[in-house]
C-alpha cells in the first residue's frame, strides 16, 4: 500500500471520530456555561409540561422543516457540479451547522458542506453555496426593513426612548438598508456578470472555474431559491411567535412579527460565533421585545429556547453525521 493511500485512510477514519469528540465536548461545556440559560431554567422546565408540550414538539418539527428547506436549496444549487441526493444534502447542512458553532460568519458552515463533495468539486461548490446564503440575506434585509418601517411609524412613536430621536437619523438607516437590499437583489439576478469579471482580470481568471457554474443558474432557478429562502424565513417567524406564546410574552401579532424581523436584521448585520452569541441574541431580543413587553424573563427564555432548538439540536445531529465523513473518496 502506498504512503499516499495510507495517509488518506488515516485521515478518513480518524478525522471524523476526532471531530465528533471535540464537537460533543465543546457543545456540552459551552451550552452549560452560557449566560442566560441558568436564570431561565425554571421557565424552560415548566414549558415542557402541560399544554405546551405539543407546541414544543411543533417547534422541533419546524426546526426539521427549516433545515430541510435549507438542504433543498443547497441540493438544487450543487447539483450543477455533482449529483447529490437529498438525504446527503440534509446531512451536509447539519454538519455545517455543527462546525459553524465555533467559527464566525458561517465559515464552518461551508466547511461542513464541502466534505460531502468530491475532491475536484469542493471549490466549485463554494460559490453555489454563497448563492443560497445571499438569497437568505436578501429576504432577511427586506423583511427586517418592513418591520423597521412598521414599528418606527407606529408602535415605537410613543415610546420615551424614541422621543427626541432625529427622524433624519432613522430615515437614514432605513434608506441604507433599502439600498443594500436592492443592490444585493440586483447582483443576485446578475450573477453571470461575475464570470465576465473573472475573465477580464488576468490574475483572477485562473479561478474562473469557481464561478463558471453561476452561468447555468437561470432566472427561474434564482427565483425558486429566493422563494425557498422566504419560506424558511416564515418558519423562523412562526417559531418565534410560538415561543413568545409559550413564555407568555404579550405582543400583538403585527408587533411581534415586525420585532422578530428587526431582530433578524440586527443579527444578520453583526458578525458573531453562533455558540457564543446567545448573550447577544438575548440582549438584542430584550432590547427589541422589551420596548413593547414587560416580561423580560419570558423574552430571555424565548431567545434561549429558539437558540437551543434551532442551533444546538441540529448541531448535535450534525456532529453525529460528522462521524462518517470521508475527506477522500475511493476512485
Amino acid at each position: 500500500m502506498s504512503l499516499k493511500k495510507k495517509y488518506k485512510i488515516w485521515i478518513n477514519y480518524v478525522i471524523g471520530p476526532l471531530l465528533f469528540i471535540i464537537l460533543s465536548f465543546s457543545i456540552y461545556y459551552k451550552v452549560k456555561n452560557q449566560t442566560g440559560l441558568e436564570e431561565t431554567k425554571d421557565l424552560l422546565n415548566s414549558a415542557v409540561s402541560g399544554n405546551n408540550l405539543w407546541l414544543l414538539l411543533l417547534l422541533v418539527l419546524l426546526m426539521c422543516v427549516n433545515w430541510g428547506i435549507e438542504a433543498r436549496k443547497w441540493h438544487l444549487l450543487v447539483s450543477r457540479v455533482q449529483p447529490v441526493n437529498y438525504f446527503t444534502a440534509y446531512k451536509a447542512v447539519l454538519s455545517g451547522v455543527s462546525l459553524s458553532l465555533f467559527v464566525p460568519n458561517g465559515i464552518g458552515d461551508y466547511a461542513g458542506r464541502l466534505v460531502y463533495m468530491q475532491e475536484g468539486n469542493r471549490l466549485k461548490s463554494i460559490t453555489l453555496t454563497l448563492v443560497g446564503s445571499m438569497a437568505q440575506l436578501i429576504i432577511t434585509l427586506t423583511a427586517g426593513l418592513a418591520g423597521l418601517l412598521y414599528l418606527s411609524k407606529g408602535s415605537w412613536l410613543e415610546l420615551e426612548q424614541f422621543k427626541g430621536l432625529s427622524v433624519y437619523w432613522v430615515n437614514g438607516i432605513i434608506f441604507m438598508i433599502a439600498m443594500g437590499a436592492l443592490l444585493m437583489l440586483f447582483i443576485f439576478f446578475k450573477l453571470n456578470w461575475l464570470t465576465i469579471m473573472f475573465e477580464k482580470i488576468p490574475f483572477v481568471n485562473k479561478y474562473r472555474f469557481m464561478v463558471e457554474n453561476l452561468e447555468t443558474i437561470s432566472r427561474g432557478d434564482l427565483t425558486r431559491i429566493l422563494s425557498l429562502s422566504a419560506g424558511r424565513y416564515c418558519v423562523f417567524v412562526v417559531q418565534y411567535l410560538i415561543m413568545l406564546h409559550i413564555f407568555n410574552v404579550q405582543l400583538n401579532t403585527a408587533d411581534a412579527v415586525s420585532s422578530v424581523g428587526v431582530l433578524f436584521l440586527v443579527l444578520a448585520i453583526l458578525p458573531t460565533i453562533p455558540v457564543a452569541d446567545l448573550g447577544m441574541r438575548g440582549e438584542a431580543g430584550l432590547q427589541l421585545f422589551g420596548l413593547l413587553s414587560l416580561n423580560k424573563l419570558g423574552i430571555i427564555a424565548t431567545t434561549a429556547g429558539i437558540w437551543l432548538i434551532n442551533l444546538i439540536l441540529p448541531a448535535v445531529a450534525g456532529s453525529l453525521f460528522i462521524l462518517g465523513i470521508k475527506l477522500f473518496r475511493n476512485r
